[in-house]
């Protein structure tokens, strides 16, 4: 294990005013993305969105950390250079999606357990020849009356453990993410209860582990009511049951809590994230964004796969970091969307 690594990747992107963008959507994803602007999900495609985002001038200000698809370390830009070679240039901290997705989880039907650890320490090591310093895994799980199950909740806490474990050893830093989608009618308070299990067992597996904590990022989504519940509860209320959540949850010795967006629209993401930097004077960790959807929807549409468009599309992604950059240190206007 070297510690000299993860400590200089986790001092690199646990700085305040700045956060991770999320570009590792699969091939899967990113044509549901491309195909909303008409585009067929082709290599070349997939490409030139990517070398779009890489080439956004000035985003290494807002952004620390970059998640990319296994496609994306091999792929260059039009003069031949390399993405990663691109974002590098910035000062941005090359991360990787390792996990292989979700599957649902035999004798409990509508859960999820996430795969991947099948030869996840060869991929870790040829991930970081091509220059991954961090890596990401995802689990997914929803609320509703009997959901999400302690077994589905351990399976999945146990295995985000043994992931970082693996990530550890081989100098990498971790983020893990247990993400409890919106998707539901459940309330705040549901949430909250929900959440605060899922912290709670997972960092349990963890230290259980041997997870070195101050060398891992938890990438959690914030306490929100479902997307379906009558009760859509106010910017300030979510922002202090998150914090409060966190602050019941979460070991003082993790260094950064960079939220997820999940099905939140752009602005929503926000507010939200500069409202709990509000709320929060006393914080003991870094609370930033780890945002995909949220930083990248204003980008799809501005840029509709037109070469015409790629500065307006790039402008679209500095703008968003930027007011995301304020929201992270409780700076964010509504006015300075205009």
């Amino acid at each position: 294990m070297s510690i000299q690594m993860l400590s200089e990747t986790i001092d690199l992107m646990s700085k305040n005013g700045q956060g991770i963008l999320a570009a590792d959507e699969s091939t899967g994803t990113i044509g549901k993305r491309l195909s909303s602007i008409d585009l067929e999900n082709s290599f070349e495609n997939r490409r030139l969105y990517r070398n779009l985002l890489a080439n956004t001038q000035g985003l290494g200000k807002y952004i620390n950390g970059i998640i990319l698809f296994e496609e994306t370390l091999d792929q260059k830009d039009n003069k031949n250079v390399s993405i990663v070679e691109i974002l590098r240039s910035q000062e941005i901290v090359i991360g990787i999606k390792v996990d292989k997705g979700i599957k649902e989880m035999p004798n409990f039907p509508n859960e999820n357990i996430t795969e991947g650890l099948d030869g996840l320490t060869n991929r870790i090591i040829n991930y970081k020849e091509k220059g991954a310093r961090f890596a990401k895994w995802r689990n997914v799980m929803v609320i509703s009356k009997d959901t999400p199950s302690e077994t589905v909740v351990h399976s999945n806490s146990e295995m985000l453990a043994r992931y970082a474990v693996i990530c550890q050893n081989q100098g990498i830093v971790p983020i893990i993410e247990p993400e409890i989608l919106m998707n539901g009618s459940h309330s705040l308070q549901r949430c909250a209860e929900v959440t605060e299990i899922v912290l709670k067992e997972l960092f349990h597996y963890l230290q259980k582990h041997k997870v070195k904590l101050e060398y891992t990022i938890l990438k959690p989504n914030m306490v929100l009511p479902g997307q379906n519940c009558d009760d859509q509860s106010s910017t300030a209320e979510i922002a202090e049951t998150t914090f409060e959540i966190l602050k019941r949850s979460v070991p003082y010795s993790i260094p950064s809590i960079c939220f997820l967006s999940g099905g939140q629209t752009p602005t929503e993401a926000t507010e939200r994230l500069n409202a709990i930097n509000q709320f929060s004077d006393n914080k003991p960790w870094v609370l930033s964004f780890s945002y995909g959807r949220a930083l990248q929807e204003p980008v799809i549409s501005s840029w509709i796969g037109k070469e015409a468009n790629v500065t307006k599309a790039q402008e679209a992604l500095l703008h968003r970091a930027k007011m995301n950059s304020l929201a992270s240190l409780g700076e964010y206007r509504i006015e300075l969307e205009s």
